[in-house]
Formats: structure tokens, sequence, C-alpha cells
């Protein structure tokens, strides 16, 4: 089974939640972004990924606003289900943007990260520019989608389409070019479900978009 949930910011509590204890040994938990465990590479970092990935089900997370990209990308790129990852530690695995994975027989379209409302704060320290997509990522994303004819089951991303804001209470103060692709995608795709993170609220937003923060949902199967 697939069950997904939001920011995690490094917290290792969050796997503790009595939610988790019902996963089973091939059962995938996705986190929409701000995942936070790779972070500053630190002695404890280092022991709570190999926890992490020795967990009997798999852990994948997309990038949000709060990683640490410089350690990150130093994880080599490789395959699965049908799409590009790294591969962290075991079964602890980073979804990489614009990819569609087929888990359970479910397709899924992935795209990370977004843009930091605290940019002014952190842009000395502790901000990567990585952390914004760029159109050579939105592009592959186009060319992934069309292998399956712009028809996939369940969106995942860490910002939300920006024509929900209203809906969500909050502001997108800067607007990328995520923020119209991801206008084109709801016009030109078919999906059944969307997910996004950033928001830092679990929210349903009808009929097909779900903000996910300490919610742990399953991603099929039954009524969210």
């Amino acid at each position: 089974m697939i069950y997904i949930t939001g920011d995690m910011h490094g917290d290792y509590k969050r796997f503790k939640s009595r939610q988790l204890k019902k996963l089973k040994a091939g059962d995938t938990l996705i986190v929409c972004g701000d995942f936070g465990f790779i972070w500053n590479n630190s002695r404890r970092e280092r022991s709570l990924l190999k926890k992490l990935g020795s967990m009997k089900f798999n852990i994948a997370f997309i990038d949000g606003c709060h990683e640490n990209y410089d350690l990150l990308r130093k994880y080599k790129v490789s395959q699965w289900n049908g799409g590009k990852v790294q591969k962290i530690y075991g079964n602890l695995i980073h979804l990489m943007r614009g990819q569609v994975y087929v888990i359970e027989g479910k397709k899924i379209f992935t795209f990370g990260g977004g843009h930091s409302q605290d940019f002014d704060f952190r842009r000395s320290e502790g901000w990567w520019v990585e952390e914004q997509p760029t159109h050579e990522e939105i592009i592959e994303s186009i060319q992934n989608l069309g292998r399956y004819d712009n028809n996939v089951d369940f969106i995942i991303t860490h910002e939300p389409p920006a024509s929900l804001k209203d809906c969500l209470g909050v502001d997108v103060f800067q607007r990328l070019e995520i923020h119209a692709f991801f206008e084109d995608i709801i016009k030109a795709c078919r999906f059944e479900k969307w997910f996004f993170g950033k928001c830092h609220l679990d929210k349903h937003i009808p009929i097909k978009f779900y903000a996910v923060f300490d919610d742990i949902l399953q991603l099929y199967g039954t009524d969210n």
C-alpha cells in the first residue's frame, strides 16, 4: 500500500506515530517535500538516515524548500519504478522532479522544489538556488507526462497550484514558472488526486486536491 504525508523538517518523532505502525514490508510512505533529514551531515544525522533506510517500508520523499542541496546532489542518480531517483540508504529514496513512477500499478508524477517565503532571512545561510525548479526540469516533466499521454493516477508536489491559494488562506508571494506549469497540468492532464505539502495544513479542496501535513493518508483504496 502507498501512504502520503507532509513536511517533516527532520523531526524523527514523526516516525513514532501510531499511524505508521500499520505500514508493512513493501509499503511506501511518500513525503511531500521539506524532508529535512539531509541538512548538516552530522554524525547524528547520518545515523538517522541509516535508521530510516533500515525501516521495513520504503520512505520516498520529494525535495522542498528546506533541503541542503549541496549534500543532496552528492547521491548517485539511478532508476526506480520507471523514474529517476537518488537512493540515500537502503529503503530511503529521493523522488526527483518531473518523474513518473509506477508503484503498485499506479502512475505517480512528482515535482519537488519551490520558493522559500523566508528567503530574506535565509539567503545568507541555509538557502540554495536549487530549491527553485528550472525550465529544463519543466521540459523534462512535459516529456515524461507525454510518455503516458498526460494521464497519471496521482500528482505529488511541494508547491500547490497557484489557483488554490484562496482556498488555502495562504499567499503565494512569488509567481514561479512552475505555478504556470501546474495550471497547465490541471488543464491538460487527467489525474485522480493531487497532493502537496508546502502549506503546513491538512485540508481537502474538492474535488481532487489535498494539502497534507501531519496526516498520513492512504493514497488509494479508501476515501481520504
